[in-house]
């Protein structure tokens, strides 16, 4: 299923009027964390604030609505941003590590993987990551799947 039939579908059952939705895959594994997602496991996700301007892209909002999908571009469910918040690195928290829902939920686990991927990310941007890098952690409901 495509993210416009996903959302047409869940338009249909939820009576939504919009059209207003972004689909975006996750950026690294994207087959383990979409599944996460599904499972209840992942609840919140987080990127860099700077890239956000680097490639011409809003901020996401709390209410928005999204449609993850797989590495295929096949859909995988509708998501609603609950919360989000610009922090800078270091002080992403114990509770956003663990709604992130990977490796063993520590805020140790989060930073070291999270560290690797907005280096390198920022490094292809011709940007340097540092414990001051502001990061975009989002927290969000799943309001729709097949």
């Amino acid at each position: 299923m495509t993210a416009r039939e996903m959302w047409l579908l869940f338009k249909k059952k939820s009576g939504i009027n919009s059209d207003t939705y972004e689909a975006w895959v996750f950026g690294d594994e994207p087959e383990t964390l979409a599944k996460l997602v599904l499972e209840g496991r992942k609840t919140a996700t987080a990127s860099v604030y700077d890239l956000y301007g680097y490639d011409n892209e809003p901020i996401p909002k709390a209410g928005e609505y999204s449609i993850i999908t797989d590495e295929n571009n096949k859909a995988v469910c509708v998501i609603r941003n609950t919360e989000v918040t610009v922090v800078p690195f270091r002080d992403v928290d114990e509770e956003q590590a663990r709604r992130e829902g990977e490796g063993d939920l520590s805020l140790d686990y989060w930073r070291d993987v999270h560290e690797k991927c907005f280096s390198q990310w920022l490094e292809e941007a011709g940007m340097k990551f540092s414990w001051d890098t502001k990061i975009v952690l989002e927290k969000f409901e799943v309001v729709f799947k097949p």
